[in-house]
């Protein structure tokens, strides 16, 4: 396949899946329109649904705009040999590598950054502020932004290099020695997460004494769940909205709640959402979830293997000789197709999961305290009650509110 035809591919596989977004944002939009469903009957009260719908409208509006600003400059930088320029131009500085694909890697990611900075901030000091959600300080939202950078520059730096060396020295045959070096980077960071990366930004605390503890601890011999690893993390300092995740693997796995949703909820609701959580951890959905993952980066890596060396592709890019970096950004479009596929299937299973972490609370402590907290979170975030099925199928990681519930209340 000429260049040319590569650059037609490039921007043809940019299009359509700029169109097929757009499409099923759309859908989306109109869905949410709908009645809501009688099963979620009270969740909003006749004023707080029409701000629902305008949080949603203002979010769908933004969302259109930046998508279009981002898929139009990508487009014309590629039509134009942008890449290709700045190839030439970083030859001139730094003409051996892994210095100039490590440049290149370092300017690219910068620059896009730097041009999504202005939509980050009206999307953060402007929408979720207008509804109430945001409670980012403009000084909070600099120092977030200066640690990404250190850590990006540190811990992108030496994955980067890694990966320039092998290829260098192992050719073709480099994807195996990376596939390996980032499968053991993924597990340490499922391990230490939680230790060692959100400290840097949050303040994280052992579940103090109170009747929140006593009835989580309860649970937790009911269940042979080890209680001294569960924690609340600060997230009020940036938004209002709640959450809750586990992390980790072995001893270093921990059940981390947001104080925004401690605040919030009662106790039997906020021991059925950590019974959900144990659920994930009991249903080993974490461990099944890093080894998919592995699989899919050992894939992406081989079939990169085939590509990493095509002169046409850097060419297709604007590039005067075959470059690595080129050629890995354009893989990185080529491959998005491919990509889109496996995320429908991986969205699939992470929707089973819930099902199944939803099941397992249901079944070792009681139903409604979570409906209910199922019910306030969509509620105090200003949910969408009626995805659009192709959008749900397409995007969600968890089964819409309704289909939780329904398969709750099927549950003995």
């Amino acid at each position: 396949m000429d260049h040319q035809t590569i650059l037609y591919l490039l921007i043809g596989i940019l299009t359509f899946d700029f169109l097929i977004n757009k499409f099923l944002g759309s859908l989306n939009n109109k869905s949410r329109k709908q009645p809501i469903p009688s099963e979620l009957d009270g969740i909003y009260d006749k004023e707080k649904y029409v701000t629902s719908q305008a949080y949603q409208g203002d979010i769908f509006k933004f969302s259109a705009i930046s998508s279009t600003f981002s898929f139009l400059l990508m487009a014309a930088i590629l039509w134009f040999g942008g890449f290709g320029w700045l190839d030439e131009f970083l030859r001139g500085i730094a003409p051996v590598e892994p210095l100039t694909s490590l440049y290149f890697f370092g300017i690219v990611y910068f620059a896009s950054d730097f041009i999504g900075i202005p939509f980050d901030l009206y999307g953060t000091f402007v929408i979720e502020e207008k509804y109430g959600f945001n409670k980012m300080t403009v000084k909070t939202y600099i120092i977030d932004k200066i640690k990404g950078y250190v850590l990006t520059l540190i811990i992108g730096g030496i994955i980067a290099s890694l990966f320039i060396v092998l290829v260098m020295f192992f050719e073709e045959n480099f994807w195996i020695y990376f596939w390996i070096a980032i499968s053991l980077f993924m597990v340490f960071v499922n391990m230490f997460y939680t230790s060692l990366i959100i400290p840097l930004f949050n303040k994280l605390t052992p579940l103090g004494e109170g009747t929140l503890k006593t009835a989580i601890t309860n649970y937790s011999k009911k269940v042979g769940f080890p209680l001294n690893n569960i924690f609340v993390i600060d997230g009020s300092k940036r938004s209002s909205k709640g959450n809750a995740f586990f992390s980790g693997l072995g001893q270093k796995k921990k059940v981390v709640l947001y104080d925004t949703l401690i605040d919030k909820h009662t106790d039997e609701e906020l021991v059925g959402v950590l019974a959900h959580e144990v659920g994930h951890f009991k249903k080993k959905h974490i461990i099944w979830s890093m080894i998919l993952g592995i699989l899919q980066t050992g894939f992406m890596l081989w079939l990169l293997s085939k590509f990493i060396f095509s002169s046409e592709i850097s060419w297709a890019l604007g590039g005067n000789v075959t470059a690595l970096h080129l050629n890995v950004f354009a893989f990185a479009i080529l491959f998005s197709p491919i990509s889109t596929i496996i995320g429908v299937f991986m969205n699939l299973f992470s929707r089973k999961n819930e099902y199944e972490a939803d099941a397992f609370a249901v079944e070792t402590y009681s139903k409604e305290p979570l409906i209910k907290a199922l019910k306030k979170l969509t509620s105090d975030s200003l949910g969408n009650l009626t995805p659009h099925p192709w959008y749900e199928f397409m995007n969600y990681s968890h089964p819409s509110l309704l289909k939780r519930i329904s398969a709750m209340r099927k549950v003995k």
